[in-house]
């Protein structure tokens, strides 16, 4: 995972919305209901029967339903026509309800209150509680729709202009509420105008105070930021690229390359990008575990290599280089037909899987059982200059299983001990001369039946059998971002039951899973078994493709990717953070008092 996941954890915020029509029946009858109870509370009604409730319910529906659904009609086109984030029907209608239904509250309220007092302040609540929801509209519409704080004001207003608009109309046909006239409709306008103007004002110093950082350190501001990561969740809008591609800052990475090539051609690739697949969703490299196996006509695993968030691709286009960088690569691979048996080499918690492929190496760096996350890219460097050292290995190839959940504490970084540890076990390696003929067989299963909501990407479970003096590796790939801690050994006594002797099982880490469940959805935590199916299923069908194989490796620098970068990343991170940090003081502050002063002003001279 990453320092992003203050970004990506705003995903369990974002509601499935109903239908359209569900919102609008639940606005017509909500509003009856209200209408009806708030005339049993009213002391103003007199005595009531059943045609006085009925009355009470129409009105009701007039002022709270009608309004509210005119409003949501209103509010859906006039926010598109402002070119801001496309809004659809269902979500105007159920800001229209959610905003009735907040209403509708403060005034039974206000009914009540006026019983129990025995004062009238009926009216006052439905001021009070139209200035509430102009204030939550703003609010919502500003953060999620990217259009300027005057537009917002405008079309926010429209739901409370035409709930107190229907209200006078309403009182003047049934003459229900006694003493009201010009000057009591002029003194209702006034306090309406000065309370949204109190808001207004609130709301304008709250957007300030969180935009202004985001501004002056990466120009972009914090509500735009957020009306478009709301928009690729909920859309799929790609517009955030643009936002990223301008913060961007170009790296120079490595891609490790495994090609196992028969007499007809290339039977299958592994590989390993140092190229994060994120930030979230299908943005960026969310999805490059995918895009970059299906750019190639070959069995292809896409395996995470050693990278954080600080190499996330800042557009999928970044992806091409990646891809021409190992196109390129392939054209000069040197191949051989010696290979060796797959081992394991451990210091404390750290475990790496390794198998030489002639004079190369490739290494498989885990710490499951414990948890642990993303290994940074310098630690698997030097890693990897380690091995080519100890081996005389021109190419080394590092692969981050990713395997055994943690969150962003279980980062690998340059001064941990989890370094050292890693180094210790490299250090191990024993380095012998081979000369063993190699077999391979792969096999892959996308698991239609499985959704993101399970865990499970786009490429679903990809496996690769190698067969080395009569012992089997199963090398398994599953598209997801990590996995639950404890579920890779399920996974490996399984397997191990089908006569495989030896096998990793890692994890692509792709992003594409992350739009929901707070941006943490590891592998394991949704339907366990059927997944072992799949895999048991999968790892026989790669048994049965055995067939000898030549194995040629490759480790190719990728130019000028641009990424976050660690400048910008860190930035990021650290500017959301603060505004974050100051948003939980400031927002509650300013808001509540701004709330007392609406309050105070409305019921002023009433009690």
């Amino acid at each position: 995972m990453s320092s992003t996941d203050s970004v990506m954890g705003l995903s369990k915020y974002i509601l499935t919305l109903p239908k359209t029509k569900i919102s609008l029946f639940t606005m017509v009858f909500l509003s009856f209901i209200i209408g009806s109870v708030s005339f049993l509370i009213d002391p103003t009604s007199g005595n009531s029967n059943g045609l006085d409730l009925l009355y009470g319910g129409t009105a009701g529906f007039l002022i709270f339903g009608l309004s509210s659904i005119m409003s949501g009609a209103i509010t859906q086109p006039w926010v598109n026509s402002l070119k801001g984030r496309k809004m659809k029907m269902k979500q105007s209608m159920f800001l229209s309800l959610f905003s009735m239904g907040i209403i509708s509250i403060i005034y039974i309220l206000g009914c009540g209150f006026s019983t129990i007092l025995n004062i009238n302040i009926i009216l006052n609540s439905i001021i009070f509680g139209c200035a509430v929801i102009f204030a939550i509209r703003t609010l919502i519409i500003r953060g999620t729709s990217n259009i300027n704080l005057i537009n917002s004001v405008m079309i926010s207003a429209t739901q409370p202009v035409l709930i107190i608009s229907m209200m006078i109309v309403v009182v003047f046909l049934t003459s229900r509420l006694d003493n009201i006239g010009y000057f009591s409709i002029f003194g209702l306008l006034l306090k309406v105008l000065i309370a949204s103007s109190i808001l207004i004002f609130a709301i304008y110093s709250f957007v300030l105070v969180i935009e202004s950082p985001m501004k002056k350190n990466l120009g972009v501001g914090a509500l735009e930021l957020l009306s478009l990561f709301i928009s690729h969740i909920t859309e799929g809008s790609m517009a955030l690229e643009e936002i990223f591609e301008e913060i961007g800052e170009p790296v120079d990475t490595l891609v490790g390359i495994i090609s196992f090539k028969t007499s007809k051609g290339i039977k299958a690739l592994f590989l390993s990008p140092c190229v994060h697949p994120g930030p979230v969703g299908i943005i960026g490299g969310g999805n490059m575990p995918t895009t970059l196996a299906n750019s190639f006509e070959h069995f292809t695993m896409v395996n995470h290599g050693p990278s954080t968030h600080d190499f996330n691709p800042v557009s999928s286009k970044e992806i091409v280089k990646v891809e021409k960088t190992i196109k390129n690569a392939l054209k000069d691979i040197e191949y051989s037909d010696n290979a060796s048996e797959f081992f394991r080499v451990s210091e404390n918690h750290a475990n790496i899987g390794a198998q030489f492929f002639g004079k190369d190496l490739l290494l498989l760096a885990t710490f499951a059982p414990k948890g642990f996350d993303d290994i940074d890219f310098g630690v698997g460097l030097s890693l990897i200059n380690l091995a080519k050292s100890k081996c005389a290995s021109n190419n080394v190839i590092l692969v981050d299983c990713h395997n055994s959940f943690k969150g962003e504490s279980g980062r690998v970084l340059p001064g941990n001990k989890e370094v050292f540890d890693l180094m210790g076990a490299v250090e191990k390696i024993d380095c012998k001369s081979i000369s063993n003929g190699i077999k391979a067989g792969c096999a892959y299963d996308i698991m239609e039946d499985f959704s993101k909501e399970d865990g499970i990407g786009y490429s679903g479970i990809k496996v690769l059998i190698l067969e080395v003096k009569n012992q089997k590796t199963a090398y398994i790939l599953i598209d997801g971002n990590n996995m639950v801690i404890g579920y890779r050994q399920e996974i490996i006594d399984r397997v191990k039951s089908l006569g495989i002797d030896a096998l990793e099982v890692m994890t692509t880490d792709t992003h594409s899973v992350n739009t929901l469940a707070g941006g943490h959805n590891p592998v394991g935590k949704y339907k366990k078994e059927a997944i072992l199916e799949h895999i048991a299923d999968c790892t026989k069908k790669a048994i049965l493709d055995l067939e000898p194989v030549r194995v040629g490796c490759k480790s190719a620098r990728i130019e000028n990717l641009n990424t976050l970068g660690p400048t910008n990343s860190t930035e990021l991170v650290s500017t959301i953070s603060s505004i974050v940090a100051v948003s939980k003081i400031i927002a509650p502050l300013i808001l509540l008092l701004a709330v007392f002063f609406v309050f105070i002003w409305t019921f002023y001279g009433t009690f």
